[in-house]
This record gives structure tokens, C-alpha cells and sequence, in this order.
């Protein structure tokens, strides 16, 4: 019991940021979190935090141990929770952050399901493109694709998502399939702002490089780009979940499918907490099952 209150205690001064703000949390003072913090450096024998009176720093094994501490936590919260909530049904308000294209087709109906089998819960689906700051905004709960530097924050992977090369069929009949990244020189470039390097491989297989594109259009806005790519202007670099049904459908053709770049990940990410609640539990149990499942990608991701 011991190390599991050194190590809670130091998980909350870690993610707060002093020994004051989790001494609060735990309703506890400062002196008894930095006794438990010395203990728990004292048994293991290494340095974790760096303490001054205004702030404090992981060291590196700190970082690499906050990690696995938060991980151990979420899993014995959720071992303790799964036994106890019986015939508990989910209620209250969540509050989900999704990036706003992938988050209007692909969260939004899940969302509506998963308020449709939780009629007490009530959700605020907050779609943008910004980086959200999950603890100062409320947000119990953001889907991210792609790594993440912030390691303060609890995730859980839900899938993974590839890009891909697409053209329309009319393009290619009038300028030709690219059979390698350099023949992209010579073909017009649809880039996302100024993005002008697509993430590919070099070789089948081989390492991943930027490729520097040219082209006559730029635009801020993916969704511009997919209905240029429709109309047969130009080669565009999109991500499947954006672009697959009109895979499926050969409305749109994918090239250099071979050169293709290792898929990213799709996260569900959470603030640190002690419980989580049933609602956003059910909900990220919702997400796996569908983002998880590779005939869910294939019928339009």
C-alpha cells in the first residue's frame, strides 16, 4: 500500500507540476507527498524529480518511470472499476475533442451511438485543429493521430491510419501513373498549404524521406483538395479515412501504394485521474472496437 500512495504521489506532483498542487489533490500536505516522493527515489535508488522552490523537472529515468506509473494506475483504476460497477449505468457529461474533418466522419456517428445506448449521458463534441489543452479546457477525452510529445497525458491506441497518393482516373489516363516517388517531379502536386515534401519510402520497404512536390494549387483546406483531386486537377497526398470510399468506388485511383510510409496512430488521449469515469471508459471502449477493427477502414477509412 505503501508504494502504491509513493507512487500515486508522485504521478500527481509530476503532472501538476508541485508538490502543493498534488498535496491538494490528495488532501494531504506538501511535507507528507515530498516524504513519500524522497522514499520512493530512496528505494529505487535513482533521482526522479528535480525539486526548487518554484517548480519541478523530471530527470530522464523520472520521465521513463512517469510512463509506466500512469499506465499501472489507468490499469488498476480499471481492474477496481470493471468488479464494482455492476449494474451501474453511464451518466453525466463528457467532453470530446477530435481534430474537425476526421472528427465530423468519423467521431460524430459515433458519438450519436454512443449516446443513443447511454440516454443519460450528455456530450459536448468539440471539433478543431487545434492542439486542445485537455486539463485547463475540461476535456475528458481528445482523439489525436499521429505521435505525441506530451507524455503527461494517459493514452490508449485505438487503430492506425495510412496516407496514400490518389489521383482520378481522368488524370491519369491524360498524364500517366507515377511508378516511383521521383516521377512525382513531373506531375501536378495538390499540396495542403505550403507543404511541398510527401512523407513516402524511398524504396519498397526502405527508408522513409520527404519528397519534395510540385504543383500549381495550394490550400489550407484538406477538403478543397480531396474535390480537386475528384475533378482530375492534380495528384493529392490524403489520408485514407478521408479518401477510401472513393478508393472503393474508383472515383479516385491510388498510386505508389508500395512507397507507402508506415501507418500512424490513432489515440484516444485522457488527463492523468485516479477513476475514470464510466462514461468515458464505455465511450473509448466504443472507439477501439470501431477504429480497431480493419474492415471498419476498408468500408470508408
Amino acid at each position: 500500500m505503501d508504494q502504491i500512495k509513493q507512487i500515486e504521489s508522485f504521478v500527481n506532483a509530476a503532472t501538476r507540476g508541485s508538490l502543493a498542487a498534488a498535496a491538494q489533490l490528495e488532501g494531504i500536505t506538501p511535507a507528507v507527498i515530498g516524504r513519500r516522493i524522497d522514499a520512493l527515489e530512496g528505494r529505487l535508488g535513482v533521482k526522479l524529480l528535480l525539486r526548487t522552490t518554484r517548480k519541478l523537472s523530471l530527470t530522464f529515468e523520472g520521465q521513463s518511470f512517469l510512463e509506466d506509473c500512469q499506465r499501472i494506475l489507468n490499469d488498476l483504476a480499471n481492474a477496481e472499476t470493471s468488479v464494482s460497477i455492476g449494474g451501474i449505468r453511464a451518466c453525466g457529461h463528457l467532453k470530446v475533442s477530435a481534430p474537425a474533418g476526421f472528427g465530423r466522419q468519423h467521431v460524430a456517428p459515433l458519438v450519436a451511438a454512443f449516446m443513443d445506448n447511454n440516454p443519460e449521458v450528455r456530450v459536448s463534441l468539440d471539433l478543431t485543429d487545434r492542439l486542445v489543452d485537455l486539463l485547463n479546457e475540461g476535456v475528458d477525452c481528445a482523439v489525436r493521430i499521429g505521435e505525441m510529445a506530451d507524455s503527461s497525458l494517459i493514452r490508449r491506441k485505438l487503430g492506425e491510419m495510412r496516407r496514400a497518393v490518389v489521383a482520378s482516373p481522368a488524370y491519369l489516363e491524360r498524364h500517366g501513373i507515377p511508378l516511383t516517388p521521383a516521377d512525382l517531379h513531373a506531375h501536378n502536386c495538390l499540396s495542403l498549404g505550403q507543404q511541398r515534401a510527401w512523407v513516402l519510402r524511398d524504396t519498397p520497404g526502405g527508408k522513409v524521406v520527404g519528397i519534395k512536390v510540385l504543383g500549381n494549387f495550394e490550400c489550407n483546406d484538406g477538403v478543397v483538395l480531396h474535390e480537386w483531386a475528384l475533378a482530375g486537377k492534380g495528384l493529392a497526398w490524403r489520408s485514407l479515412w478521408e479518401v477510401g470510399r472513393d478508393i472503393e468506388s474508383g472515383r479516385l485511383i491510388p498510386v505508389l501504394d508500395e512507397f507507402a510510409a508506415p501507418p500512424m496512430g490513432i489515440y484516444a488521449v485522457f488527463p492523468q485521474r485516479r477513476h475514470l469515469p464510466l462514461r468515458l471508459r464505455l465511450f473509448v471502449d466504443q472507439l477501439n472496437t470501431a477504429f480497431g477493427d480493419p474492415d471498419y477502414w476498408g468500408r470508408g477509412g
